[in-house]
């Protein structure tokens, strides 16, 4: 079977491309038209479809739209019921008619795709089979949360093998996910996109309202949850945005992701004596709280678990495709990488190069000479192979920096045009990490757990250590990233720490950089001393070849 995911409904559309069980390529369409998430900012914006991801899934798989023997489109309207609380009209009735209409829509944008094959998949079980079929367990429970699906903000069910079952969903209004945008957008931040924000800056306060937030949000007992209408207002002052941030702020940050936090493991303990499952999988947006999910795997009941690396709605367009693919009678293939949009050949890279007339060198390892700068406290823009699915980057489109240097947190908060309390990361090799970091999963590759920096430690990576000593680390495995290790290994060896800051390659309010054109327009614009961009090392005038600035 050749099936194309898509998701063009609420955030983020993309597309996935699965061919006999196997995940050739997906990617956003925000790395296309270069706007963030996607979306067009106009009304009829809760609908956009993937146009370009979808083409450039088709062109990796060598495939023309006739080709395809279905499409699975991660809404099925079908489920909408009018009047059903917790669907702002009109939008609900925008997207119920763009999708009903998505058959038209997608065989105008791909010409020769016969509409007849395009197949609805309700959005929380296209959620549910991209963490349950792709991950790298046979059987599995599967926890779905974010704002909304179809009528629904919420699964719970088990895979065993490719079968789900459905154990719990929860309908709206009551949803985690939007109790987490009104609290985002009441901080500020804009709502739908910024909560990992408030999941920074909950770091910052102690959960003073945290008895309130537990009669506000209750679990059922019976799998599902109540989430009561909050007056936010009484517990801190609205913050306009860019406003002054204040200690109740950051206090009503922390006694919502307490509950949060709390609500979730109330959640996994159920769904755990009703599967008895040794591995849980999860997707959706509230699965990218990685404060949440280490939680989750310190304190449930749980032995294993995986996240989604895309769990937010871009990662639907892959559950979609699996799922059809699982009923059509294929077992897919585990996930084993994120690395899966756009690349270029060094030829390519080189041609761009020269078209951009900008002056570049090609030394004899590129890793080496990156390492050599980044031990001298230079910052290197890294544009490497495949680009990355999903809102983290994992060492394909990165920027880079020295995690010794406490300056560097506000120096690449500046560079990005970042809230000075948000953290950067650390990018350590696989069998070093235990040595830094503790409580933890170990291998940790997609960036979706924090860890507990070692005090013996947190001085010597200060940039890379939040305010209550935790990372979110991405570990590197060196026989499927060996020009990370070996980067990673030169600047162990030139400066005793196996770790780098690896924040995403781009500046606020823009997409991750994903083509060519994308790395040179940033590196042009940002103060990033190096662009490491495939072979190829390009130095910003007065950095000389020593790698110190001249």
């Amino acid at each position: 079977m050749r099936i194309l995911g898509i998701n063009a409904i609420f955030h983020d559309p993309a597309a996935a491309l699965v061919v006999d069980g196997r995940l050739v390529a997906a990617a956003e369409e925000e790395r296309f038209n270069r706007r963030k998430h996607g979306k067009r900012p106009v009304p009829f914006s809760a609908w956009e479809l993937p146009e370009q991801a979808a083409r450039w899934c088709l062109e990796a798989g060598k495939l023309e739209p006739s080709d395809l023997d279905a499409v699975a489109y991660s809404y099925d309207p079908s489920l909408v019921e009018p009047g059903q609380p917790g669907l702002d009209e009109p939008w609900e009735e925008l997207r119920t008619t763009y999708a009903r209409r998505a058959p038209h829509f997608l065989a105008t944008a791909l010409p020769g795709l016969d509409p007849a094959i395009v197949r609805f998949v309700p959005h929380h079980v296209a959620h549910a089979a991209s963490a349950g079929l792709a991950a790298p367990f046979d059987d599995s429970a599967v926890l779905v949360a974010d704002g909304r699906g179809e009528c629904a903000s919420y699964l719970a069910g088990l895979y065993q093998g490719t079968e789900l079952t459905t154990l719990a969903t929860q309908r709206l209004p009551h949803s985690l996910g939007l109790m987490y945008e009104e609290v985002t957008q009441h901080l500020g931040f804009t709502r739908s996109s910024d909560e990992y924000k408030v999941m920074a800056l909950a770091s910052y306060g102690k959960p003073r309202f945290l008895d309130l937030m537990r009669e506000a949000v209750q679990t059922t007992g019976e799998g599902g949850f109540i989430v009561e209408p909050i007056d936010w207002g009484q517990l801190a002052e609205p913050r306009p945005p860019g406003g002054e941030l204040r200690a109740e702020h950051a206090e009503l940050a922390a006694s919502v992701q307490a509950r949060l936090e709390e609500v979730l493991l109330e959640l996994v303990g159920w769904l755990h004596e009703r599967t008895g499952a040794t591995a849980l999988t999860m997707a959706g947006g509230v699965a990218l709280n990685c404060v949440a999910n280490t939680r989750i795997l310190a304190e449930g009941p749980f032995e294993r678990m995986w996240v989604q690396p895309a769990a937010g709605d871009a990662g639907t367009a892959l559950g979609a495709a699996l799922h059809v693919a699982a009923i059509e009678g294929e077992r897919p293939e585990p996930m084993r990488t994120a690395a899966l949009g756009r690349s270029w050949s060094d030829e390519e890279l080189a041609a761009w190069l020269d078209a951009a007339a900008v002056a570049y060198e090609r030394p004899p390892d590129v890793a080496v000479a990156v390492a050599d700068a980044l031990a001298a406290n230079l910052t290197v823009a890294w544009f490497q192979g495949r680009s990355e699915y999903g809102p983290r980057a994992l060492g394909h489109r990165s920027l880079l920096a020295h995690p010794g240097r406490a300056e560097n947190l506000d120096r690449l908060n500046a560079v990005k045009g970042r809230e000075r309390f948000r953290p950067i990361a650390p990018m350590v090799l696989e069998e070093r990490a235990g040595e830094l970091f503790e409580r933890g999963p170990i291998p940790s590759p997609y960036m979706l757990f924090v860890h507990d920096v070692r005090r013996e430690w947190r001085e010597r990576i200060p940039a890379v250590t939040h305010v209550d000593g935790t990372a979110r680390i991405q570990t590197v495995d060196r026989v499927s990233e060996p020009l990370l290790a070996r980067m990673l290994d030169r600047f162990a060896e030139r400066t005793g720490l196996p770790v780098v800051v690896n924040t995403s390659l781009n500046t606020a309010g823009r997409p991750m950089v994903d083509d060519p054109r994308d790395a040179l327009e940033c590196f042009g614009s940002a103060p990033v001393d190096l662009l490491a961009i495939g072979p190829y090392l390009v130095r910003r005038s007065g950095v000389a070849a020593s790698g110190r600035a001249a």
